[in-house]
């Protein structure tokens, strides 16, 4: 399967390709996409959206998957992200791909084994995982191959779900309890 993991941000989203058979992963692509602090929102969310749209195309993955809504201290930068994260649902949902959301601590332990890991634990984890020479270099980039990793890892559980007519969400919180 081909999963693509997005790690949003208004000044740079990232965004990450893996193909996976559930075990082994392999990068595809990773990059980041960046607008300026001096555009408006609406014009930095338009190119988001295009840029997406364009990876989608290039890259036609099977799932999608993105960080689920943290709380934040500075609601103002909370409110700006979820503008972002928005976008990227919508861009998802127009080109019919299946999306799951995971939380920060889940993508982490499913990534180091370790739900407070520091970043630069995830950035050497991911790069182990992808058999790569070095990190990527781009923090938003790893982080969105991360995600992609939690969802190729999860994705099978997941479809068994589905199949047995219970929901991701539901059956991921009833594994935990």
């Amino acid at each position: 399967m081909r999963v693509l993991g997005i790690d949003c941000g208004t000044e740079r989203t990232g965004y990450g390709i893996v193909d996976s058979d559930g075990r082994a992963h392999h990068m595809v692509a990773a990059g980041c996409i960046r607008s300026s602090a001096r555009d408006p929102l609406e014009r930095r969310l338009l190119g988001i959206a295009a840029s997406l749209r364009e990876v989608i195309a290039a890259h036609r993955p099977d799932m999608a998957a993105v960080e689920e809504v943290f709380f934040a201290v500075n609601a103002r930068s909370a409110l700006k992200l979820s503008h972002v994260r928005g976008v990227a649902l919508l861009i998802v949902a127009e080109a019919s791909v299946e999306l799951a959301e995971y939380s920060p601590l889940e993508v982490k332990k499913s990534v180091v084994g370790y739900g407070r890991a520091e970043k630069s634990q995830v950035q050497q984890m991911v790069a182990s995982l992808l058999r790569l020479a070095e990190p990527v270099e781009s923090e938003d980039a790893n982080d969105a191959l991360a995600i992609a990793i939690c969802h190729a890892t999860h994705a099978p559980f997941s479809q068994c779900a589905q199949r047995s007519g219970g929901s991701v969400r539901s059956l991921a919180t009833k594994a935990r309890a």
